[in-house]
């Protein structure tokens, strides 16, 4: 433990730090390994000082309760094991224009230690990053690592930072800069049918040079059914419909319309094949369909099993974050994604810090929740 840490009342680097190191040992990493806690240092910069006692320096809409990081968890159908952190760079003296300065200082330090490309950054950062954002962010970055590999980033956009109204606009446009000018109607020709029910919500870039680099669109589908989820998927060839269902089923028990916290659709587009999304993506917002974690891990050991994944894993890294008793809140466990084409298969689990409050439990999980985050 750093200098100065406090056991009862950590700084906020030292408690996803821990979390983060323990993940990261689970997932097989070496000990040697510091470039994860590193790099979460520097994208926490001066906010991971904070004690967490002081409550968060900035609402992030990362997390629940304002904490700028959320960690996840990739399990790839091949038996390959990713983690991965959604963060938000907070400014010393934070606002939203202040975070996008501060979020930039980020990009040149990782691309100057780590080589990382900015090329496409570049392309797009004009148009997602103007003067004014709006909005509840402008972006966030995902720090993707794998046991013995140089790490990746990722960069998710705001499509609102315009005002809602513009965001096709702002996407449509950003596929175009990206050289994927068919993209937009690709994949919007199955899953924005229902007016204000279907929203944009992320524009995200690998920021990597590979062939099959990506670029991503995510979906929110408000008050949506399975079958909603079923024909958004119908964009990409080739994927098993009937497991999309399944995994409704799986992880959402009794719910048929989810009117909570939203079902979200994501295409992922790459250079060599950019007419066409290659992967299609289910995100399901777990801690809104349940009483507690108990009932979330459950539904997700199921859907594990079902799909022959290791479900043993799920309780080390819950393990790796907390050792509170899973009926004491709801939201440790946030969403699960479900991962289909052919650009990899599997499932991803997104795990709350919870470093600056645990969501209560429910006593009725068929009570659906009346927030609209995404």
């Amino acid at each position: 433990m750093p200098v100065g840490a406090s056991v009862n009342d950590p700084t906020l680097f030292e408690h996803t730090s821990r979390q983060l190191r323990n993940l990261c040992a689970e997932a097989g990493f070496p000990a040697s390994d510091d470039t994860p806690v590193e790099m979460l240092g520097e994208l926490l910069g001066t906010a991971g000082n904070r004690r967490l006692s002081e409550g968060p320096l900035w609402p992030s809409d990362v997390a629940d309760d304002a904490t700028p990081v959320e960690f996840s968890v990739a399990l790839d159908d091949t038996g390959d094991r990713a983690v991965r952190v959604l963060g938000e760079v907070v400014a010393e003296k934070p606002s939203m224009s202040a975070n996008v300065v501060a979020a930039r200082r980020f990009l040149e330090s990782m691309s100057e230690r780590l080589g990382i490309p900015t090329e496409r950054f570049e392309a797009v950062e004009d148009l997602f990053l103007p003067d004014d954002p709006q909005g509840k962010f402008a972006f966030w970055y995902s720090m993707i690592f794998r046991p013995d590999a140089a790490p990746k980033l990722k960069v998710y956009f705001n499509p609102g930072v315009r005002g809602e109204g513009r965001a096709a606009e702002l996407v449509a446009e950003g596929f175009r800069r990206l050289g994927m000018e068919d993209a937009y109607d690709a994949a919007t020709e199955y899953s924005v049918s229902r007016g204000e029910l279907d929203k944009f919500t992320f524009f995200a870039v690998d920021l990597d040079d590979s062939p099959l680099s990506r670029v991503k669109l995510y979906i929110s589908h408000f008050s949506a059914t399975a079958d909603v989820a079923v024909q958004a998927s119908q964009a990409v060839d080739g994927l098993d419909r009937d497991g999309i269902s399944e995994f409704c089923g799986l992880l959402g028990g009794s719910t048929e319309s989810f009117d909570g916290r939203p079902l979200v659709s994501s295409y992922s587009f790459v250079e060599a094949d950019p007419k066409r999304p290659g992967n299609y993506s289910l995100y399901l917002p777990i801690r809104d369909y349940v009483a507690d974690d108990v009932e979330a891990r459950s539904r997700v050991v199921s859907f594990l099993e079902n799909r022959g994944s290791d479900a043993a894993g799920l309780d080390r890294s819950i393990r790796a974050l907390t050792d509170r008793p899973l009926s004491d809140g709801r939201g440790l466990l946030a969403h699960v994604s479900l991962r289909l084409g052919q650009f990899g298969t599997g499932t991803t689990i997104y795990l709350s810090s919870e470093g600056y409050e645990v969501l209560s439990a429910r006593s009725d999980a068929r009570t659906a929740a009346t927030s609209t985050h995404s």
